[in-house]
């Protein structure tokens, strides 16, 4: 087979360049910047978090990736398609799950499947609306009026009608926005299959646990710049920190002085709250240094840096309690 026979496989599913949109101001209201400069690179086959406050940026740019609002400068293209010079292969190439559950409620779910794959051109041999159905687990919901379904399975009817087109590019805006939590697992169960065959998943969720779970890279953006852009395991790495509460079999009237090099937090009489850098200080030292002091250890717990805590930092905003 010749190369020039070979389809081209960019390595990036979805890559911007400066991309920057200004929103328009009026007499009662100045010019919005919602988008300064974005370059980003979305890896092939990645399931990919963008995170951000309300009001940040990120569906400004779902947006301007689907076609719905025009950028305002820099470049984008989906899967090596300029979203501008090639925009029908663009099109194809992506499908947006959006937050609103905008579905007729006079189709069935495969009425409303083979709906959208017309208007993609999606020739009637070639379409897969039962399979697609039943990835979604709505194979035995496929001839129900969807206004019978529960939220949850509206949800995931959203996923399957963004699928119909077989993009390569997944676009989810909060997904699991007021679903219950087996509803949420049971979508994200169907959103990890579509992973696992080879579609770019590129997820927006105000669930922060959600996407350090899930995605293996996340971007953040806050006022319009990314301020953040890597694997999920090197953004945790950024917060050099631990912390372990050690519970003694009796109360303690204050810590002792084997302990001070830890600066621990006495709580409630009988638990030692210790903040420390793992890089620096081991666990094992701090419970050696407890049991030297001659406490008795009941019971201990720790918690390590999570995506939430690199957020509140990158993005300057605390929660009470830490």
């Amino acid at each position: 087979m010749s190369s020039s026979s070979v389809e081209y496989a960019p390595e990036y599913a979805v890559e911007t360049k400066g991309l920057s949109k200004t929103y328009r101001g009026n007499s009662r209201q100045p010019p919005n910047e919602a988008l300064r400069d974005i370059s980003l690179a979305i890896p092939r086959g990645s399931f990919f978090g963008l995170l951000g406050p309300n009001g940040a940026g990120k569906s400004t740019f779902i947006n301007v990736l689907a076609g719905l609002v025009n950028k305002t400068a820099g470049e984008a293209s989906i899967c090596g398609h300029d979203i501008v010079t090639g925009m029908r292969a663009a099109r194809r190439a992506i499908g947006v799950v959006p937050q609103e559950l905008n579905i007729d409620p006079f189709f069935t779910p495969r009425e409303l499947l083979e709906v959208q794959a017309g208007l993609y051109g999606v020739p009637k041999a070639a379409r897969r609306s039962d399979e697609i159905l039943d990835l979604v687990e709505l194979g035995d919901k496929a001839n129900a009026y969807t206004r019978t379904l529960s939220g949850g399975m509206r949800r995931r009817l959203l996923v399957a009608k963004a699928m119909v087109h077989s993009p390569e590019v997944l676009v989810l805006d909060e997904p699991t926005a007021g679903v219950d939590i087996d509803l949420r697992r049971r979508l994200w169960v169907a959103v990890r299959e579509l992973n696992a065959r080879g579609t770019t998943i590129l997820l927006t969720t105000h669930y922060l646990e959600e996407a350090q779970a899930m995605c293996d890279r996340v971007a953040i953006i806050d006022e319009g710049n990314l301020i953040a852009c890597e694997t999920t395991e090197a953004l945790l790495q950024r917060i050099d920190s631990k912390e372990m509460t050690v519970t003694v079999d009796a109360e303690i009237g204050e810590i002792p002085p084997e302990l001070d090099d830890y600066s621990p937090q006495l709580v409630n009489g009988r638990s030692l709250v210790f903040r420390y850098p793992p890089s620096k200080v081991n666990s094992g030292e701090i419970l050696s240094a407890v049991t030297g002091a001659g406490l008795t250890i009941t019971d201990l717990n720790t918690r390590e840096a999570e995506l939430e805590d690199i957020f509140l930092r990158l993005t300057h905003r605390e929660t009470a309690g830490r």
